[in-house]
């Protein structure tokens, strides 16, 4: 496929639970260029700022799904769904992105009837859309703004995603263990670097392993094996972008003494090595 011009940012922070970004950025499709099939860990939107473009992606039964999309509408991409996009060959997209998870993103997008049936935004209010599309190009932008501003646009941006929304779903149930939740992304925050199993974190919340990762994932929108290694790789990338630490060093100080288990782990989630990561986005270099 064509090549694109593409631009993201790494966030630079992972200490947040409700709402917290992972990467961002603005991308300028050349006629026909695609990607897919893939898989993401966390939730990826999409907002087209022009052109169009197409969405194949799987609904909750595993059926596949296509949307024709414009300038003005965008797209949510699931945690573990199966999507390929395509700029038309026509007049080919441009847009902005933000990939994101938290305790409440998967709640409230059911509130708002985003889902894997139902992955397409459009928009009902012109004012909150221009909003959103400013809050989004302003993390793209920014990569040096400080981490409580960028959090700051982020809240701003779903903000304006749920206000302006043209869906509506049923409210949610309310009947989470939030409290178990939080205990168990403390855990990890405080014990990543060792080497914890999922039957740690969950006898750190009371519960048993197997009713907990269901807890969990109703929650969170994922496993906790996913968050674990999410968290894991977030706090790599940092020290791969602002230390001069080896490969080694660094896999050891977020939990994988095994540089060769630490190398396999980052590329299957970022689909770079470790040393080719580094060298697109040290600080250093």
């Amino acid at each position: 496929m064509p090549a694109s011009q593409n631009t993201y940012q790494v966030f630079p922070a992972t200490d947040y639970i409700d709402l917290v970004p992972y990467q961002y950025g603005r991308e300028f499709c050349r006629p026909g260029h695609a990607f897919g099939p893939a898989r993401r860990n966390h939730y990826l939107f999409h907002y087209v700022i022009s052109g169009r473009g197409t969405l194949i992606s799987q609904d909750e039964e595993g059926h596949e799904t296509r949307n024709e999309l414009h300038a003005g509408q965008g797209f949510m991409i699931f945690p573990q769904q199966i999507n390929t996009y395509q700029a038309d060959m026509d007049d080919p997209w441009v847009y902005t992105w933000v990939e994101f998870d938290g305790m409440r993103v998967h709640d409230t997008l059911d509130l708002i009837g985003l889902t894997p049936s139902y992955p397409v935004y459009t928009p009902s209010n012109e004012e909150l859309r221009a909003q959103l599309e400013q809050e989004m190009l302003f993390l793209s932008t920014h990569p040096e703004a400080p981490v409580l501003q960028l959090i700051g646009h982020l809240y701003l941006f779903f903000d304006c995603l749920v206000r302006s929304s043209s869906r509506r779903g049923p409210s949610p149930s309310g009947k989470l263990q939030d409290i178990h939740v939080r205990t168990a992304l403390e855990y990890v925050e405080r014990h990543y670097r060792e080497d914890i199993t999922i039957a740690d974190i969950a006898r750190s919340t009371g519960l048993n392993p197997s009713y907990f990762g269901k807890v969990f994932k109703e929650a969170t929108g994922r496993t906790p094996q996913q968050h674990l290694i999410g968290y894991r790789m977030n706090k790599a990338t940092e020290l791969l972008k602002l230390t001069s630490m080896s490969i080694a060093e660094v896999g050891a100080e977020v939990g994988y003494p095994n540089q060769l288990h630490f190398s396999r782990a980052f590329k299957g989630f970022y689909g770079l090595s470790p040393r080719d990561w580094r060298k697109s986005n040290s600080r250093l270099i």
